[in-house]
């Protein structure tokens, strides 16, 4: 999926992708071959300066992403609606067109054909997950999901069709087991996962591009040698409290591009589509392992600065 924060409807999408929960899954290289498309992802496209979206909230908002099953002809066909809290299970599904035949041909973004996004509805679980596609467009991958509950399934990508857009398309999934729903994360500035502590400044604002930073540390120090993860620096998913929706954040400089350096400070361009809560889930990577750190933030509210109360992450499952 395609380090300053862009929102595009990701989804699994702030103007389409924001990033702890509390665990990461693995990622799976897809075992079908492909060859990057000639022309430009949208993933890989230049984030637009701030104020060149400036209130115009009706016209230049990109729509929220994965509330719908069904988008542009293409449906997610998840085989494998429910599974056991705690329990490893293979997760199965298939993208359909508007005939009812798998999908596949894919564009890559990010390095990747598809990215899988699973978080629970409490917005407390969250994974990054890229599944294996076999010949026939079924895809596939090892979950284990450590609580009972809700949870929305989001796959992020684009069909291999001339002129096909990103899409986000989202479904349910059910984890049986008994059940106790956690409260939303109160908003904070600094989160902490695996001995890094990443901090995060900036406003998030409804109809309006702003920039969020984020500085990585470990003991202390500042982390300066971030290895690029997807392609960036870091990546960055949010998805709103309520319903959901998934929304796509861009990286502000590619890594390669002269205009990044590998940390600490990671920026992203923003539009949240509405006011109201977030959670921000960052993936970043170094020595050789992904981390994600979780925020709450609130559009529309103060801006956040750093050493405010701290969030939690737990990446002990690792991509």
């Amino acid at each position: 999926m395609n380090t300053g924060l862009r929102i595009t409807a990701f989804a699994a999408a702030l103007a389409a992708t924001f990033g702890t929960a509390y665990g990461v899954g693995q990622g799976i290289d897809p075992v079908v071959a492909d060859t990057p498309p000639k022309h430009e992802d949208e993933h890989t496209r230049p984030a637009p300066e701030p104020e060149e979206s400036g209130g115009h909230a009706g016209h230049e908002t990109p729509p929220a992403g994965g509330l719908q099953i069904s988008e542009d002809g293409y449906t997610l066909d998840l085989e494998t609606p429910r599974v056991t809290a705690g329990q490893r299970a293979d997760l199965r599904f298939t993208v359909r067109d508007g005939s009812g035949r798998a999908v596949t041909a894919y564009q890559r973004g990010h390095e990747k054909e598809l990215h899988l996004i699973v978080a629970s509805r409490d917005l407390v679980t969250y994974r990054h997950l890229h599944p294996t596609r076999a010949a026939d467009g079924t895809w596939s991958t090892p979950v284990d999901l450590p609580r009972a509950g809700g949870y929305r399934v989001f796959a992020d990508f684009t069909p291999a069709k001339k002129d096909a857009r990103n899409l986000t398309l989202g479904a349910d999934l059910a984890a049986s087991g008994p059940y106790r729903p956690e409260e939303l994360p109160a908003p904070s500035g600094t989160a902490r996962t695996s001995g890094y502590a990443v901090k995060v400044a900036g406003a998030l604002r409804p109809g309006k591009a702003s920039e969020l930073k984020l500085k990585v540390s470990r003991a202390g120090k500042p982390v300066t040698d971030l290895q690029p993860y997807l392609g960036a620096y870091g990546h960055l998913v949010a998805l709103r409290s309520g319903d959901l929706a998934y929304l796509h954040v861009h990286p502000n400089g590619e890594p390669g591009d002269g205009t990044t350096r590998p940390g600490p400070d990671i920026s992203f361009t923003a539009t949240a589509p509405s006011g109201g809560s977030y959670r921000l889930f960052l993936d970043f990577k170094h020595e050789g392992k992904v981390h994600t750190a979780a925020f709450t933030v609130r559009a529309g509210g103060a801006a956040v600065e750093p050493g405010t109360p701290e969030g939690h992450a737990d990446d002990g499952h690792g991509h």
